[in-house]
């Protein structure tokens, strides 16, 4: 249990490092290219889905806010993790 819940700690560190980096305009060959591709990569499966079904309030994707809220109910009632991240 231990290890699903420091899992999802992880990927909600990772939507939110995604999350600042879509702040910045990032060209192709910058430095950080290649981390934000990463970091898409492995959150787009999950927050696509929640796209298709949510629609954009006042052009605000609000389909990250919906996933991290979901992993962190599903954290703390379902596996009852304690601590961690967030």
């Amino acid at each position: 249990m231990n290890i699903i819940c420091s899992l999802l700690g992880i990927y909600l560190l990772v939507l939110v490092v995604r999350a600042i980096l879509s702040w910045f305009p990032l060209s192709p060959g910058s430095a950080l290219a290649p981390l934000a591709s990463f970091l898409y990569s492995i959150t787009e499966p999950a927050l696509a889905p929640l796209r298709r079904v949510i629609p954009p309030i006042g052009g605000f994707d609000i389909s990250f806010i919906v996933l991290f809220f979901a992993i962190q109910i599903i954290q703390r009632s379902v596996l009852h993790c304690t601590g961690g991240f967030l």
